[in-house]
């Protein structure tokens, strides 16, 4: 089975909403964006008050492998803790690029999604200096 890399995300969609800001700025504070070389989203999953959402990092390593990352949010979206929330960056492991697709599917089996993640251009988080779009969020 052969990977297709998916066309980014167009607006309408959840790239820049305030869960994948705060998402992105942790990320930059965790590793390099420079070194960043794919970013993959998962559909974020509301119910009722609350929206969670996970991304899928890898970043180039020196040895030819990738180091990948699981980036999560859960962001209370109505109420009176409306904006509040909290953000995870794991590192999960390295792999070779050429297996990334299988622990992409793998993600996707354990977080029992039924539609596949959506890859982004790491452009639509970062700018050309590293900082990352929204840079002025908070992280409550």
């Amino acid at each position: 089975m052969t990977f297709q890399p998916t066309v980014p995300i167009v607006s309408g969609q959840p790239v820049l909403g305030l869960g994948w800001t705060r998402v992105a700025k942790l990320v930059s504070a965790t590793v390099e964006p420079a070194s960043i070389d794919r970013i993959w989203l998962f559909a974020p999953v509301r119910h009722d008050e609350r929206e969670w959402g996970t991304a899928l990092i890898a970043c180039r390593t020196d040895d030819g492998r990738q180091r990948i990352f699981t980036a999560s949010y859960l962001l209370v979206i109505r109420g009176r803790e409306r904006g509040q929330g909290k953000v995870v960056v794991e590192e999960v492991g390295t792999s070779p690029p050429r297996v990334l697709h299988e622990v992409i599917v793998g993600v996707q089996e354990r977080a029992d999604e039924s539609e596949p993640p959506v890859e982004i251009a790491p452009g639509l988080w970062f700018g050309a200096d590293g900082e990352s779009v929204g840079a002025g969020a908070d992280l409550t």
